[in-house]
């Protein structure tokens, strides 16, 4: 008998051999040996309170930085999903929002516009979750989730039940100090009072910039690396002659060099090759080392 076979009993699903590619916009990867999907807070705590310890967690959100490789991902895959983990709830005379950790950044903003509470417009052009924001410190046009989160809470390895104060977070660039194997279950903002209208109206501007700048109704990941200091990673990878170039199924977009695209049959392992490729040339054309921003998560395929 398998460590498989001695799970817990759960409220939520777990499922055995769970491809993993439907759950990421790339569309690219292999199964999860175990996919859990929580009915609620308590039950992941139940359940990671008597998970063996050497058995691995990994943490998926909306799948929208990730590239899960073609060899799946060992141990435990945990995903939070439906209304027990997407709650909003708003106080617009106190200017803050909570929300579940599935909740996905772009209704946070658009919640927080909708209730006259400014200065989370930025989310609405983050294409993540806000689990995701929290644990890399999501940003974007020069803001991050460190300058609006109060506090974030959520379970560690052990099944206990933590909440952290931004300050105790370790925020940097697109980093934060969020404790191995921990589940974010829900977060805390702290916005202005602000005009709705005039909120929307960013919003839009927002959502209209993304859509004449990124590849957004592509099967894309966002970011594929972080900007270096003083410089940016598509003005980098586009100097170097990659916007538009492909390997496999896998492409650097013609409308912004920093976004990795699957064109319909990529293998993770086309995407991470592509990458690692323009990594290598980047280094050797201006000695300037590009770091992954986008999750690679799993194990590479073995040969037959």
């Amino acid at each position: 008998m398998t460590w498989k076979n001695a799970l817990p009993a759960v409220r939520g699903k777990l499922l055995i051999d769970e491809p993993l590619a439907p759950f990421t916009w790339l569309r690219v990867g292999g199964p999860a040996e175990v996919l859990f999907l929580p009915a609620d807070e308590d039950d992941l705590a139940a359940f990671l309170r008597v998970l063996p310890p050497e058995i691995p967690l990994t943490v998926l959100g909306v799948g929208s930085n990730v590239i899960v490789r073609d060899g799946g991902v060992e141990g435990v895959v945990t995903r939070l999903a439906g209304r027990a983990f997407a709650g909003l709830t708003l106080d617009a005379g106190a200017g803050t929002v909570v929300a579940g950790a599935s909740a996905l950044d772009n209704a946070v903003a658009r919640a927080a516009a909708k209730s006259g509470i400014g200065g989370l417009e930025f989310l609405s052009g983050i294409p993540g979750t806000v689990g995701g924001a929290v644990t890399m410190n999501a940003g974007c046009y020069g803001l991050e989730t460190a300058g609006v989160l109060t506090a974030a809470w959520g379970v560690d390895r052990t099944g206990a039940k933590r909440v952290f104060k931004t300050s105790q977070l370790g925020y940097a660039y697109r980093h934060s100090n969020t404790p191995e194997g921990f589940v974010w279950t829900g977060a805390a903002f702290r916005g202005s009072h602000a005009d709705p209208e005039a909120l929307g109206q960013a919003i839009a501007a927002i959502t209209a910039r993304r859509e004449t700048t990124q590849p957004i109704r592509e099967k894309t990941g966002g970011s594929t690396f972080k900007n270096p200091p003083g410089d940016s990673a598509w003005r980098l990878i586009d100097a170097a002659g990659w916007r538009g170039k492909a390997m496999g199924g896998a492409m650097f977009s013609p409308l912004h060099a920093n976004f990795l695209i699957n064109t319909g049959a990529a293998t993770a392992a086309d995407l991470e090759n592509l990458g690692e490729t323009v990594r290598s040339d980047v280094l050797a054309k201006f000695g300037v080392t590009l770091d992954w921003e986008v999750r690679r998560l799993g194990v590479q395929r073995t040969a037959e």
